[in-house]
């Protein structure tokens, strides 16, 4: 099924990190926000580094703008089944350098093996930044409990000028 990004990019001009998922799953191209399947560690890792709740779609922003962390995904739109990242197929990817452009960004983390693969494949060239690949939040990484994903994430933390 053909499928396009429907969710806006968080970011401002203070932003000195940018993560980058793959494309939305279906939860979050739902609920027109990043990371919204209930079963995605992703804000979960955040709020157990920091000993926070992120409860609504504002606090997730507020959380991304006051630590300089921009996110998005690195592909616009695609051929995609369900929300699996395997099955991505002609992709048209986001304009990912007009973001940098408008930001301060440094750093470039990829969710994963796939955001990485894209990035590197499709977005590197232009851009010049190398990503830093951490594992995927997804609950598809059985591999990784929620507690390794912290330890992996706190590195983000080394890019920023803002510590815990």
């Amino acid at each position: 099924m053909k499928a396009k990004h429907n969710i806006q990019p968080i970011y401002d001009k203070e932003s000195e990190l940018l993560i980058l998922g793959s494309f939305p799953s279906v939860k979050s191209r739902e609920a027109e926000f990043f990371y919204h399947h209930p079963q995605n560690r992703f804000w979960k890792i955040f709020e157990t580094i920091e000993n926070i709740q992120l409860k609504t779609i504002e606090d997730k922003e507020n959380f991304l703008l006051s630590h300089h962390i921009a996110l998005w995904d690195v592909i616009e739109s695609c051929e995609i089944h369900g929300s699996s990242d395997s099955s991505i197929q002609d992709v048209k990817t986001n304009d990912i350098l007009q973001l940098i452009e408008h930001s301060s960004i440094k750093h470039i983390i990829t969710n994963g093996k796939k955001a990485h693969a894209l990035y590197q494949k499709y977005c590197y060239r232009e851009i010049g930044i190398n990503d830093i690949c951490l594992p995927s939040t997804s609950p598809a990484n059985a591999a990784y409990s929620l507690d390794k994903l912290v330890l992996e994430y706190q590195l983000i933390y080394q890019y920023l000028s803002i510590h815990i």
